[in-house]
């Protein structure tokens, strides 16, 4: 329901902007005047709280827009006249109290308008015989008479009244209150009486108790009374013997003394005697017999004695025929009940909010009580202790153990015939197999514990219809486990802290399904981490198949590196990619190389850049290609050619050695035709073994066509470690990549580097 509370007084700030609003607080908001147009867009507006301000008068025609207005409380204010004439805007209404107010008159005619009113609430300081003749015809649920100022009252004035309850504030400085007393208990079933402060002088309960016996009433409720023991204990005996059946003492503050007293409460019409809230200011009793046993000894079938801070509770001297005994927010101890046999007629008994600590004392003080269908221990501190024998009654059906310290180990102390079993809000992280007993069980509460997954509800009897296990640890709930429970009617699990990831999904579709039995579904189940997902309705969280199913993402994998894998390959095989990663490989290893070469060393005595060796069947591509390429350009480079620069006359391996002393570089064109020249493999040993060779990489190897490993011969094993340990260039058949092939060779043998002259060469 839409509403707004007392906080947002009209005085303070603007009325809200919600003209759906069906409730609208505004007691405690010193509210002096209402005008027309005030609540005029709260078309929707049902019930109107206006208590405790200061409104002087008020013409109903304000709520003449609001036809659904169903309550009004205008209680606690300052009213001395009504427009009556305007009360017919409000005729539809249910709820009304007017009480507390200063009423110079009373019900006007209009009243007898309101044939749909239940509750009426009045205030007045004199009130005649046929004050209340226009409502005398309204068939009323309750009236509330606030008489607290009442001077005057006149004998059957309140007689006109029909109502099923009547709840009356009793006059402070009335003289003679009995004929208001005596129509009291003989308009309603059920009378309520407040606010009686007797300390020595006690007239009122005197009247009180001696007009029971001669009402008609069911019900009798007392209420925020301070008066001595004494005085309760006659309108007690008063009771037993008249019409009344149930008694409510609400609110008592016990003075004086508080002391056992024997009465007959054998025989009595009174079926239930409840005590609530007793506030005692006697700390001292002077009887033989603890004040208690009264209340032990009473024949009633349905006892209540709550928050009255008592520590036990007497064990009835005889067979009691309490069929009810609810003992709740008090200080009650494990010695109650202690070998108690009387109470095998019981069978609500009611301990909650306690300070019970041993569950194995609830099952000895039970055991006795051979009728007991219904036990509440709740709110308690109540632990097992595993090795603790379990005797319950063979009757229990309904157990209540929520709000306390019970372990896992409590399955195997269950009573084996319930139907209703709550567990809720204790130290529970596993169902155990021990529900496998409970053949019978038809409800089980498993709310606030530390559950991480549904139980397993083959476990668990046929007959279950209810499962609660809200608030738990539950993350990861599989579908699984959620099929186990398809017949059970009722499942709340809502209120768990979801983990949405791919393992939700079975449960999510799974769930779908057997929607019927979640309660809440779909609004009450929510994602709550990742942070990503936190706030989503697991109904609305729908992951790809290719993130949660592990093949496909596995073969999405494999498949994308077969296409990189197939891809690279065109590459390498339509652009040739190898040989220029290899070509910019050799470049920044030269590089590094000749920063680490002693230029001043490497260049003493050098006449030519490089020195080519080769076999006879590569000459015409050394003499067409290699060489134009090399010596064309401002940049040329001087080689060192045996065809143009041996010296005649001189051995051809003293003139092989020579060029390779006076050549920067040795450059050597290896091809198949290369393995068989016996002086290409004399060429290569000299030069490998110079002494400036020993110092840099002075050797360039042109792999012109390819040389297979198996075919050099074994004697050749200069050649095959040469081959195996250094990079060589590869001559490219692509004349598109001519370019960076000239240009690599050019870097590799520095043509930046200065020769000493340009003399003929002579050998010495």
């Amino acid at each position: 329901m839409a509403s707004i509370n007392g906080e947002n007084c009209p005085q303070s700030q603007k009325l809200p902007d919600e003209p759906s609003l069906t409730k609208l607080d505004f007691s405690h908001c010193n509210i002096t005047r209402l005008k027309p147009s005030t609540f005029q867009q709260y078309r929707n507006l049902q019930i109107l709280n206006l208590s405790y301000n200061a409104l002087e008068e008020l013409d109903f025609s304000v709520f003449q827009f609001h036809t659904v207005l169903q309550k009004l409380d205008i209680s606690h204010n300052k009213l001395q006249t009504i427009n009556c004439s305007t009360l017919q805007y409000i005729r539809g209404i249910t709820h009304l109290n007017m009480a507390y107010n200063n009423f110079s008159m009373f019900l006007c005619k209009e009243f007898a308008t309101f044939t749909k009113l239940k509750y009426l609430g009045l205030s007045v300081q004199r009130i005649r015989r046929y004050d209340l003749v226009n409502i005398e015809h309204l068939k009323l649920e309750t009236v509330f008479l606030g008489f607290e100022d009442l001077q005057q009252y006149e004998a059957g004035s309140l007689q006109l009244l029909k109502t099923e309850k009547l709840h009356v504030v009793l006059p402070r400085t009335l003289t003679d209150s009995t004929r208001l007393l005596y129509d009291d208990f003989n308009i309603s079933a059920t009378l309520e009486i407040s606010d009686i402060l007797c300390n020595r002088i006690c007239d009122k309960i005197r009247d009180i108790s001696m007009i029971i016996q001669k009402s008609k009433i069911s019900t009798l409720i007392l209420s925020n009374f301070t008066m001595p023991w004494l005085e309760i204990s006659n309108i007690l005996k008063m009771s037993w013997h008249s019409t009344v059946e149930h008694l409510f003492i609400h609110s008592i503050t016990l003075i004086e003394r508080f002391d056992y007293e024997y009465n007959d409460f054998s025989r009595g019409s009174l079926k239930s005697l409840t005590f609530e809230i007793i506030i005692p200011l006697v700390f001292l009793y002077h009887s033989a017999k603890h004040p208690l046993n009264m209340f032990s000894e009473m024949i009633v079938e349905n006892f209540t004695l709550s928050r009255a801070e008592i520590t036990h509770f007497p064990c009835p001297p005889w067979s009691n025929i309490f069929r009810s005994l609810i003992l709740t927010n008090n200080r009650i101890t494990d010695e109650t009940f202690t070998d108690c046999f009387t109470l095998a007629h019981i069978q609500f008994l009611n301990f909650r909010n306690n300070l019970l600590e041993r569950l194995s004392h609830v099952t000895s003080m039970t055991s006795t009580m051979t009728s007991l269908r219904h036990l509440d221990v709740s709110g308690n501190r109540l632990k097992y202790n595993f090795n603790t024998i379990c005797v319950w009654p063979q009757s229990l059906l309904v157990l209540n153990l929520s709000r306390n310290k019970i372990t896992d180990s409590i399955f195997n102390c269950l009573p084996t015939n319930l139907q209703v079993l709550d567990l809720s809000s204790n130290q529970l992280s596993i169902v155990g197999e021990g529900l496998r007993h409970l053949k019978t069980l038809k409800e089980l509460y498993l709310k606030s514990n530390q559950l991480s997954h549904i139980p397993d509800c083959s476990y668990i009897s046929k007959n279950l219809i209810y499962l609660n296990i809200d608030e738990n640890l539950i993350h990861s709930p599989s579908k699984e486990e959620l099929t186990k429970c398809q017949n059970v009617r009722q499942i709340i699990t809502g209120g768990n802290k979801f983990q949405c990831n791919c393992e939700l999904r079975e449960f999510i579709s799974t769930a779908e399904v057997l929607h019927e039995n979640l309660m809440g579904w779909p609004q009450s189940f929510m994602c709550d981490h990742p942070e990503e997902h936190k706030g989503i309705i697991l109904k609305d969280f729908s992951p790809s198949e290719i993130v949660c199913n592990v093949y496909i993402l596995v073969g999405l994998i494999i498949g994308i590196m077969l296409v990189l894998l197939i891809f690279m390959f065109f590459l390498c095989k339509y652009f040739d990619l190898p040989w220029y990663i290899r070509m910019i490989f050799q470049w920044l290893r030269r590089k590094y190389r000749v920063k680490n070469i002693n230029s001043d060393d490497a260049m003493m005595g050098k006449r030519f850049h490089a020195f080519i060796s080769y076999s006879q069947e590569d000459y015409e591509w050394v003499k067409n290609v290699l060489i134009p390429n090399l010596e064309k350009g401002d940049n040329a480079i001087k080689i060192c050619h045996h065809e143009r620069d041996f010296v005649p006359g001189k051995t051809i391996v003293e003139n092989i050695i020579n060029c390779i002393e006076k050549s920067f570089k040795s450059i050597f064109v290896l091809s198949p035709h290369f393995i068989q020249s016996e002086w290409c493999h004399y060429e290569l040993y000299f030069a490998e073994h110079t002494l400036f060779g020993k110092k840099c990489d002075n050797l360039i190897l042109i792999l012109l066509d390819p040389i297979p490993q198996y075919l050099i011969p074994n004697k050749y094993s200069k050649l095959k470690a040469i081959m195996k340990h250094r990079t060589y260039m590869e001559w490219p058949k692509e004349k598109g990549k001519h370019g960076l092939f000239w240009a690599n060779l050019r870097e590799a043998i520095q043509t930046n580097i200065p020769l000493e002259n340009d003399e003929t060469f002579v050998l010495n």
